[in-house]
């Protein structure tokens, strides 16, 4: 079967069968159930339709109606689970790299310090928060995951361009890298509880995302 054009999905009746919307990521695994990275619903349906789906598993989404089939009588449909695992080889850099470093921008960095200022302790929305550099780059400091911790923007000035030591302020976490599965779960949006679930089965035992999400959750 040829991958679905344009039209074909814009043709699809879609009927929701949970409470969340159109715009709910699908997790996307290997056969092996390494996660790999989040898809719209086109995508989930691209690959149903191109044989590409080795099982689906999680909360269901959403089905998608459309014709009906000339030799069956039976119209078209498709059903998106919150996650699949898809055939073929693991695409997953983390397991393909052992030097693999995720990219590092405000938005997961915040997401890995779950809101919280490492300085003052407080939590604040993302438009608050800021990237500190835990040794300033006038000392020698790098713009890399182990150096950067979320700051409040009255605790960054506060810092300015010194260790934390020599402004007396105390740093509440050390600094991590996230592996690619952290990483998959910081760039997810409204990350549904069966696929954080998944996600957490796949971070580290020692890792300190398992802490702060529970105080996040709270």
């Amino acid at each position: 079967m040829p991958p679905p054009d344009q039209d074909w999905l814009d043709a699809l009746e879609l009927r929701p069968v949970s409470a969340q919307g159109l715009g709910q990521q699908v997790l996307r695994t290997d056969a092996s159930g390494m996660p790999l990275e989040w898809i719209d619903y086109r995508e989930a349906v691209r690959l149903h339709c191109l044989d590409q789906v080795a099982y689906a598993f999680g909360s269901p989404l959403y089905t998608l109606h459309g014709g009906t089939n000339a030799r069956s009588g039976q119209q078209t449909r498709i059903s998106i689970s919150s996650m699949l695992a898809t055939l073929g080889s693991s695409g997953n850099p983390g397991t393909l790299r052992a030097d693999y470093v995720p990219p590092l921008n405000n938005e997961t960095l915040f997401r890995r310090d779950a809101c919280l200022c490492m300085y003052c302790g407080g939590r604040f929305p993302q438009a608050m928060l800021s990237r500190d550099h835990v040794r300033p780059f006038s000392q020698g400091g790098r713009d890399t995951w182990n150096n950067v911790v979320t700051a409040c923007r009255r605790c960054n000035n506060a810092k300015a361009s010194c260790t934390p030591e020599q402004a007396g302020m105390q740093l509440l976490a050390v600094p991590f890298t996230p592996t690619y599965a952290e990483y998959i779960y910081l760039k997810g949006r409204r990350v549904l509880a069966d696929q954080m679930e998944y996600l957490l089965a796949h971070f580290p035992r020692k890792s300190p995302l398992h802490a702060r999400l529970q105080r996040f959750l709270q």
